[in-house]
């Protein structure tokens, strides 16, 4: 228990310099901030969920003392990454494994938590900006007329960059997690099983509770932003699902990493193919892509 209490205050010491650092204002400080969770999710998956628990707890007394508990959102990506190093550590026995056989927390889950907490990290900050949508918007009005003169570009970028940072911190907490999993599971410390990402999925009522948020972009105030915020980090979700689709269809292809290669780049550098891969995932949810075109290949043939 003493080796859990010391790993958790040390990885909570490393999480809190990498978030202060910040305050220099440098683009190497602010890659540091985003990679301030990976001490507590190392911490979480390598050794116990406790020693991630502490760690956070760190973080949220430094950071709280420091800035007077101005930045909540820290304390939601610290006890985030809590919550997931918790989650990847879950597991039951199975059903039909029989023996010490365990079914792990699914991937998928974890995909979907990370996309909620995503929107939670954004809206936690809103209340640095106001209470309401106006002073939200004069907020991030002040910020870009600093380097912008087009209104157009301004008004678009007021309306956009909530769901856009909803989405990029989704794609933060997956990344933590994935490098902090390589981390421990380099150093042995890894309980789970390295999971199949072509297999993964995401339950089917998924679809719904993404219609149910698009539909609610319309609420007035504050409850639209939300609600874009959260269909944002929902759609970034699927986009991983059609990323796993696209993997698993590939499979024997000859030119598969050259497929996979340009999909990956092409959708990041064209915004609106970045969709298109988060359709494919919807799709999967709804057709069961995946199972199909394994059906049409039919059964692998033995090669001699």
């Amino acid at each position: 228990m003493m080796q859990i209490v010391l790993i958790g205050l040390g990885a909570g010491a490393a999480a809190s310099l990498l978030f202060a650092s910040v305050v220099s204002g440098s683009l190497a400080a602010v890659f540091l901030f985003y990679l301030a969770p990976l001490p507590i999710l190392i911490a979480a998956l390598g050794w116990s969920h406790w020693a991630g628990l502490i760690a956070a707890g760190v973080v949220a007394a430094v950071i709280g003392y420091l800035s007077g508990f101005v930045f909540i959102s820290v304390f939601v990506i610290a006890f985030g990454a809590w919550w997931l190093g918790y989650l990847a550590l879950l597991a039951r026995p199975a059903t039909n494994g029989g023996g010490d056989a365990l079914e792990w927390y699914p991937v998928g889950r974890l995909l979907l938590w990370a996309a909620i907490l995503g929107s939670l990290v954004v809206a936690a900050a809103i209340p640095n900006f106001g209470a309401d949508l106006e002073s939200l918007q004069a907020g991030l009005r002040r910020i870009y007329e600093r380097v912008l003169r087009d209104q157009s570009a301004i008004d678009l970028l007021i309306w956009a960059v909530p769901p856009a940072a909803a989405v990029f911190s989704t794609v933060i907490n997956v990344l933590n997690l994935y490098l902090a999993a390589r981390v421990v599971r380099v150093s042995g410390r890894l309980k789970r099983p390295w999971p199949d990402f072509a297999a993964m999925t995401l339950p089917g009522s998924t679809v719904g509770v993404l219609l149910a948020a698009l539909a609610g972009t319309v609420l007035p105030d504050l409850l639209g932003v939300f609600a874009r915020m959260f269909a944002g980090s929902l759609l970034m979700a699927f986009a991983f699902l059609g990323y796993a689709v696209l993997h698993a269809i590939t499979r024997g292809l000859n030119s598969r990493i050259f497929l996979l290669a340009g999909a990956y780049i092409a959708s990041f550098v064209i915004i609106w193919l970045l969709l298109a891969v988060a359709l494919l995932g919807i799709a999967e949810v709804l057709l069961n892509l995946r199972a199909r075109v394994a059906h049409k290949r039919g059964p692998p043939t033995l090669r001699t």
